[in-house]
């Protein structure tokens, strides 16, 4: 089940940015896995896997990195997390590109306030830009599922946010880790970046919001946020950290669209692949 709200809807909820599309199918079971002794619960463990491929411009991996800073310390992300059961989340981000390069910026930390968030923030701006080959969102998740498991937190929701500019075109298809992830009662969210014109040369394809929507995310009130405004792209990543923390689903407008089959092939990325390198 999918809908759809305008930035009008998410603005009265306290939000800035585009359109956001929210799913709720596939649905994935609800957490069971009792917190060990140790653990310290959070309103969420939120997993930010931030795309670094090659058809990503070095301006917009510089605005995507300040985007994610610059939202982690907004008033509005820092009243989202007061407003929590707990009042703390734990955050972790990574950067990949092929299934085989995932590269982590910032371990689990926790943000319960400011001067949590400011230390976030001033930690992912200080690393080094980098940029790499291919395009794997299920190499992003399945390094991501993992993650969950290796901390010593307990989150009342489990999320992995994922950003990127293109289709999946390496590793096994997405939407094989995304059942997998959701399995495990992980939501799946997403951010596709469509500030460009589509380009045989970088692989994009149209429509990757639908994408997204119908093979990438998932998990009780899953939801997408396209970028497709460079000038709004700080503004999007601010719309959906709000989201995340707050647990928010917006209202939705139209209809939902469960049922239907997907209105962009899950393996188009591995088909444009395969044409342009015969392999």
């Amino acid at each position: 089940m999918r809908w759809y709200v305008s930035i009008g809807v998410l603005l009265a909820m306290g939000a800035m940015a585009g359109d956001v599309a929210v799913n709720a199918a596939p649905q994935a079971p609800p957490r069971v896995a009792q917190a060990k002794p140790a653990d310290i619960t959070v309103d969420v463990e939120l997993v930010l896997a931030v795309d670094v491929s090659y058809s990503m411009d070095i301006e917009e991996l510089t605005v995507q990195r300040e985007g994610y800073a610059q939202a982690i310390v907004s008033k509005e992300f820092l009243q989202a997390l007061k407003a929590g059961p707990t009042g703390k989340v734990a955050v972790t981000y990574f950067e990949w590109a092929a299934s085989t390069d995932q590269k982590l910026i910032i371990p689990w930390r926790i943000i319960d306030g400011p001067e949590s968030a400011d230390a976030v923030a001033a930690e992912i701006l200080k690393t080094p830009v980098r940029r790499a080959s291919r395009t794997s969102i299920s190499g992003a998740i399945n390094f991501a599922m993992p993650l969950f498991e290796q901390n010593q937190y307990h989150g009342i929701r489990r999320v992995i946010d994922i950003s990127g500019d293109g289709p999946n075109n390496n590793g096994m298809p997405v939407t094989v880790a995304r059942d997998a992830a959701l399995e495990k009662g992980i939501v799946i969210n997403g951010l596709p970046i469509m500030v460009k014109e589509p380009s045989y040369s970088t692989m994009d394809i149209e429509n990757l919001d639908y994408y997204y929507e119908d093979c990438v995310i998932g998990g009780p009130g899953s939801f997408v946020v396209p970028i497709k405004n460079r000038e709004k792209f700080r503004e999007a990543i601010h719309t959906k950290l709000v989201m995340e923390v707050a647990g928010r689903v917006p209202e939705p407008r139209v209809v939902p669209t469960a049922g239907r089959e997907p209105r962009v092939n899950c393996l188009i990325g591995e088909k444009i692949w395969q044409e342009r390198w015969g392999r």
